[in-house]
């Protein structure tokens, strides 16, 4: 198994004890963790936490939930035998991420370690000192559930600033019904969409409602990247009924006149399955293309929903992957820091999540 997931996660928590606390990773930590319920297959967590040496007890602690979402983050991370840095993945976002911490390390498959640590202040200096505590999925070395265990690590961590994502002005002029701030954020993805694109290549058909958005001072269908027409596309005209199928489609990728690497729906502010029809519509009227994603693309919080409505019978075929928000605003930054080039496909499914349910418990 090369990458967990939610289920993977959330079945190791289930499997500890009802019947102990749980220390915290760090020894100062004296408050102690009480598992009260997991709900199968993909959460919430719900959990008590106080502190026996104020006088704290299990009676008078509230239950405070820990979300899919959280551990969603967090599984994504995850790398066989590298470690990694829960403030760093969730930032200052979830009061319960130390909770979540001590429970995944209480479960076989992790330790918690201290990678050593170059100092990036003074550029003229190597030295390796102690880092901070990390978290290391360890698959095959598992120990006794229910502990805490340290693994020693020979591995060096160079900790640079959380990466930052920039948007230049984009300006709205439409729809007075719908939340200038949601109109806003659903522009800033489809912005970082047709970016992240012709970055990888790609050409972007937008929306043709949201063609007029402005962008940085410039109509987004003047972009460079942007696609005119499709009544040029190849992979769309000649398929009676496809055109129209497509145009109000958020973003379709195209590559070379011969690919369609992913039509995607950016549902902020909308039903999924406005999204999902539409991108069902466009289907049944071309042809299966092996290389084509269909991609809803929404905000981290709105997974459980993606899933849900994506392993409807009318939408499996769809075959149909989850862009978080999050996911996008990575890759957007690494196009934004680094001109990435020759991108394979598996590195663009790494940063999407399939949303159809397998038999297999490692799905």
């Amino acid at each position: 198994m090369k990458q967990l997931t939610v289920r993977n996660i959330v079945t190791f928590i289930a499997q500890l004890p009802r019947t102990q606390v749980y220390n915290y990773i760090h020894p100062k930590n004296s408050g102690v963790i009480e598992l009260v319920n997991v709900t199968l297959p993909e959460g919430p967590i719900i959990i008590k936490r106080y502190d026996p040496s104020k006088g704290q007890t299990s009676i008078t602690a509230k239950e405070t939930s820990i979300s899919t979402q959280m551990i969603q983050r967090i599984a994504n991370a995850f790398v066989p035998n590298q470690p990694i840095n829960f403030d760093s993945v969730l930032g200052a976002s979830y009061n319960t991420r130390s909770v979540l911490e001590s429970l995944i390390a209480h479960t076989p498959q992790f330790y918690y370690c201290y990678p050593g640590r170059i100092d990036n202040r003074n550029v003229n200096s190597a030295r390796i000192s102690r880092g901070h505590k990390y978290l290391m999925w360890v698959p095959d070395q598992p120990h006794e559930l229910g502990t805490i265990e340290e693994i020693e690590t020979d591995i060096v961590v160079s900790e640079i600033p959380n990466s930052q994502v920039y948007y230049d002005p984009i300006d709205i002029h439409e729809s007075a019904e719908i939340d200038i701030d949601i109109k806003r954020r659903h522009a800033q993805i489809q912005v970082a969409l047709i970016m992240i694109g012709e970055q990888l290549g790609f050409r972007t058909w937008v929306a043709q409602n949201d063609r007029g958005i402005m962008y940085n001072n410039q109509r987004v269908a003047e972009l460079p990247s942007v696609v005119d027409s499709l009544q040029t596309e190849g992979m769309i005209y000649p398929h009676e009924g496809a055109v129209n199928s497509a145009l109000l489609i958020d973003c379709i990728w195209f590559k070379n006149g011969r690919l369609m690497p992913a039509v995607m729906e950016i549902e902020h502010s909308t039903g999924v399955t406005s999204g999902l029809t539409r991108m069902q519509n466009l289907y049944n009227r071309i042809p299966t293309y092996q290389q084509t994603r269909y991609v809803i693309v929404a905000p981290d919080e709105e997974r459980g929903k993606v899933m849900r409505e994506a392993n409807k019978p009318q939408f499996r075929e769809l075959n149909t992957k989850f862009f978080s928000y999050s996911a996008v605003e990575e890759l957007y930054s690494l196009c934004q820091r680094r001109r990435i080039r020759g991108v394979t496909e598996e590195f663009l499914d790494s940063f999407m999540e399939p949303t159809i349910s397998t038999p297999s418990f490692y799905q």
